[in-house]
């Protein structure tokens, strides 16, 4: 629900609605701030050149959605493991899915690959992770989501930058911008990009004069690939490959964080998932694991032997790793979680 809160709302409205117990912690809703909230977005916009038009077509009917702040001040930390996380995101339904619109877009894909040097199934990975390409639909309009942000005040900048930078895309593409839709903070389309994002890596993938990554599909995907290339993707490089490491490894190098070559990962016990050697390459790369998860395992399975007892113990088995060379790096720019680096990686190989 969303409530529209011009200067002639009714005493019964504001307490009835505007003060839900939800916001107790707020007290009754600071009229006056709205209002410099509003004023404030006009005058930077006024400054930044953006069209009257538009202006006043954004701040034409705002309204504060007090769900939006809801989900703002209550975003849930997710603790599932890396099994988990790929269970639920690379999971038969979505490579099915992929396949399809892998043969639906193959010219597309070809030419985004084309220009851009970056695989039409990495693209697909991407749109699949993102939207499920693009069957979530967006519900929050973008300017009410933006303002009622502002208003709350957490990262009132941010979202401020989000809000003039959408209202500039808007003016230059001709887009009605209360009709622009995303998620509650502010992310939009196929593959879900915020304003700021799109302003610097929007194009126009099929040359209407105008860029539209909600509607137009080859818009989306050209902005993606072109992303991508901008933060340097190598088609010819893989993103991870499993493998194991010894068990007793030091465990404060499975986080991604120390980079060696992979000639040095091997002299230290790493190797293929079957034993077999690494490829022989001085590229850099990380070693990523889920050692949450491993701690949990170690607190019920010591491998570490008794020293005082003569009893004989099974050989301590190897860990289960994912070296990560600089494509996962570059994926990690667009989304800095491991776990989504690591399902954009095993999805795009389930594309190919």
């Amino acid at each position: 629900m969303k409530y529209k809160l011009p200067i002639f709302c009714t005493a019964l409205f504001l307490c009835g609605a505007i003060c839900a117990p939800s916001f107790a912690d707020r007290g009754a809703f600071d009229f006056e701030r709205w209002d410099n909230v509003l004023n404030d977005v006009r005058t930077k916009a006024s400054a930044q050149k953006i069209s009257k038009s538009v202006i006043d077509e954004t701040l034409k009917n705002p309204h504060f959605v007090p769900g939006i702040v809801k989900s703002d001040k209550n975003q849930t930390e997710f603790t599932l493991t890396l099994e988990q996380y790929l269970d639920r995101t690379v999971n038969a339904d979505r490579i099915k899915q992929g396949h399809a619109k892998k043969s639906e877009y193959p010219t597309l894909l070809h030419r985004v690959e084309q220009k851009y040097q970056v695989p039409g199934n990495v693209i697909l990975a991407f749109w699949g992770m993102e939207s499920n390409y693009g069957k979530v639909k967006s519900r929050h309009q973008l300017v009410d989501a933006f303002l009622t942000l502002i208003y709350e005040g957490r990262r009132e900048e941010f979202f401020s930058k989000q809000l003039l930078a959408l209202m500039k895309i808007a003016d230059k593409n001709k887009l009605a911008i209360n009709n622009i839709y995303g998620s509650w903070a502010g992310a939009m389309g196929h593959f879900q990009f915020i304003p700021t994002t799109l302003a610097q890596y929007g194009v126009d993938g099929n040359n209407d004069g105008s860029i539209d990554i909600i509607n137009s599909i080859g818009d989306a995907m050209y902005s993606a690939a072109n992303y991508l290339n901008k933060l340097g993707w190598n088609k010819d490089e893989k993103i991870v490959r499993r493998v194991v490491v010894p068990a007793d490894f030091d465990r404060t190098m499975l986080s991604g964080d120390t980079k060696k070559s992979v000639a040095d990962w091997a002299k230290m016990g790493v190797t293929n998932p079957d034993g077999s050697p690494l490829p022989r390459t001085d590229l850099i790369a990380g070693l990523v694991t889920d050692t949450k998860e491993l701690a949990k395992r170690d607190l019920h399975q010591p491998y570490k032997t008794n020293e005082e007892s003569d009893a004989d113990v099974a050989p301590a088995p190897v860990i289960s790793a994912y070296l990560t060379y600089p494509n996962f790096y570059r994926i990690k720019k667009w989304n800095n979680s491991s776990w989504y680096a690591i399902a954009i990686a095993e999805l795009s190989e389930k594309l190919k």
